[in-house]
């Protein structure tokens, strides 16, 4: 199971990598296309998609990899079961709003498909298309917080001083 969680947590990283490199060709083309005056339309709007993909599809492996910003002025001066406690407890609130958030994200895909919801740019893009990527990285960041909780419980987790990060 642990091999299977890391593989979606960096299957999604490297997707969110190439959506990185779609930015680039996006900006890069619309800088070419000023210069050598020519249009692609919808470069911008492309942009603006896969920078938002990037960004959703890395939320987990982010997490997984200790490189959200976390503030532990609190549970740095915890120790034993009041540190575990608190771990647990601000897990619970991550797993719920995670939850929530890759539910309605998953939800405004389901909307934008059933309405035929297009953008309003010239490129007309159906917007169930570029949200896909947004309802992933919810979703595989909520099973990444659960994934955490169950770790906290059963007392495996990793425990990071705050100053490290965890690179392989």
């Amino acid at each position: 199971m642990r091999r299977t969680l890391n593989a979606l947590y960096d299957g999604c990283a490297w997707l969110a990598a190439v959506f990185m490199i779609g930015v680039l060709v996006m900006v890069l083309l619309s800088v070419l296309g000023r210069q050598f005056q020519f249009h692609v339309p919808g470069t911008d709007a492309y942009a603006g998609y896969a920078m938002a993909a990037a960004g959703f599809l890395a939320l987990a492996h982010t997490l997984k990899r200790n490189e959200h910003i976390r503030v532990t002025l609190v549970l740095g001066k915890l120790k034993g079961r009041a540190r575990r406690g608190l771990e647990l407890w601000s897990l619970s609130v991550a797993v719920l709003l995670s939850g929530l958030f890759a539910w309605f994200a998953v939800r405004l895909v389901w909307q934008s498909l059933e309405f035929n919801d297009i953008s309003t740019g010239n490129d007309a893009t159906p917007l169930w298309i570029p949200q896909l990527a947004m309802a992933l990285g919810t979703l595989v960041l909520f099973i990444a917080f659960v994934d955490e909780w169950v770790l906290e419980a059963r007392g495996q987790r990793q425990r990071f001083d705050g100053s490290e990060t965890h690179h392989e």
